[in-house]
């Protein structure tokens, strides 16, 4: 038999990061702004304008000439500007003006004085100089972003936040990637498909593919379920072949280990390519990567934990590369205190469930979930963090330091 090396998780990630990133996924439609929410950018945006687009007011008060305020603590109003004024207004030497919110500050304004700090009397306004500073409350061309600047970079995904800021800059359309196609499969004879009376009691539910199926959708991705394949070469073969003529990227849950029923790797060893097929990590040592046809494949082990966990550290970060994310090599990880003694076995890094919480000193500490097995999926009912047991630590007690990555809102 052929021995695969046993990857680090690190070396695992950089290739799948690699691969992504050379896929060249092209596929993209033009849609309205108001259609963009959550879907990826297939361009890079460069503003049209400046904003803001003229020199205004952060607040309702009076501006005034830098002259004017160094000979005089008392200015009569000489006029008001409203926000949307457009005629010039008149405005003589040594007096100021009543200016609002977002109205247009004239050339020559030292700065806007905010109407709390100003007494008003006999339609003049008596201020102290000495709180004056040039600039203060006025909002200057290009301020917040200049035209020609880079707003969003291609491959970004459009939330509420930045659609607002494209909003603002009057951009009516995008350019978006239309979903990958992801086709989906699980292998099995003891499987059954949710919403189907188990055959025996040696059957269980195919919750892996139901799982999968719910965060791709979540990732933007458009599914092809081919549903449960039984364990014969003959036709884990035939659907892989037509899964890679069908997608962008195939993903298969079970069949990746080494044992005698386990055919989806030598499936794909007389198809494809396989880059790698054993990783240090617990759960989910047994993952392939590689390549069918034109098609990307990820094979995922049957334990439904050892597949979450294998697909949010690993199929996601290659999902959005293949959507031109830039994605960081290392995690969002920092170190806080544990409150349970962990029981580890070194060997592979390990991703325990957690959860991560504020103390009542205001400590940020973590808790395990409870039992760790790769089947017991109940440890993700509470948990909102990986705890990252290193490679070759043992067993944690309670008190002990050790490394969270919070879950992002795939599993949030």
């Amino acid at each position: 038999m052929n021995k695969s090396p046993l990857l680090t998780f690190q070396q695992a990630k950089e290739l799948i990061l690699t691969t992504g990133n050379a896929f060249n996924y092209d596929q993209y439609k033009t849609v309205s702004l108001m259609e963009s929410i959550d879907c990826y950018l297939a361009e890079s945006i460069y503003s049209p304008l400046s904003i803001p687009s003229f020199n205004n007011s952060a607040m309702d008060g009076y501006v005034v000439r830098q002259q004017d305020i160094e000979n005089f603590s008392t200015l009569p109003i000489a006029g008001s500007i409203f926000a949307g004024d457009n005629d010039e207004i008149t405005w003589p030497k040594g007096s100021c003006l009543r200016i609002m919110t977002g109205a247009y500050v004239p050339q020559d304004a030292y700065a806007v004085i905010m109407q709390e700090k100003v007494t008003l009397q006999n339609n003049c306004i008596t201020f102290d100089q000495q709180q004056i500073k040039k600039g203060q409350n006025i909002r200057y061309i290009g301020e917040s972003i200049n035209k020609g600047d880079k707003v969003l970079t291609k491959g970004e995904r459009l939330n509420i936040g930045k659609l607002a800021t494209l909003a603002t800059l009057g951009i009516q359309q995008v350019k978006i990637y239309k979903p990958i196609k992801v086709a989906l499969f699980s292998t099995g004879n003891e499987l059954t498909s949710i919403g189907e009376d188990l055959k025996s009691n040696n059957h269980i539910y195919d919750s892996n593919r139901f799982t999968l199926h719910l965060m791709l959708k979540t990732l933007g991705c458009e599914v092809i379920d081919l549903g449960i394949i039984k364990d014969d070469l003959t036709l884990i073969k035939q659907t892989l072949q037509k899964a890679s003529e069908e997608a962008d990227l195939v993903i298969t849950s079970g069949g990746v280990s080494v044992g005698d029923a386990d055919y989806v790797k030598q499936a794909l060893e007389q198809l494809g390519h396989i880059n790698f097929w054993k990783i240090a990590i617990k759960p989910g040592k047994p993952f392939a990567f590689g390549r069918l046809g034109q098609a990307l494949f990820c094979g995922l082990p049957g334990n439904p934990v050892s597949s979450l966990v294998t697909f949010y550290q690993l199929v996601q970060p290659l999902i959005l590369t293949m959507f031109s994310q830039k994605i960081a090599p290392n995690s969002l990880t920092f170190k806080v205190k544990t409150t349970s003694n962990l029981t580890k076995t070194p060997g592979r890094l390990d991703f325990q469930r957690g959860y991560l919480y504020s103390n009542k000193n205001g400590e940020l500490v973590v808790t395990s979930t409870g039992q760790q097995g790769s089947h017991f999926t109940s440890s993700f009912d509470r948990a909102n963090c990986f705890i990252l047991l290193e490679k070759d630590r043992g067993d944690v007690l309670a008190g002990e330091w050790v490394i969270v990555e919070p879950f992002n809102k795939l599993l949030s």
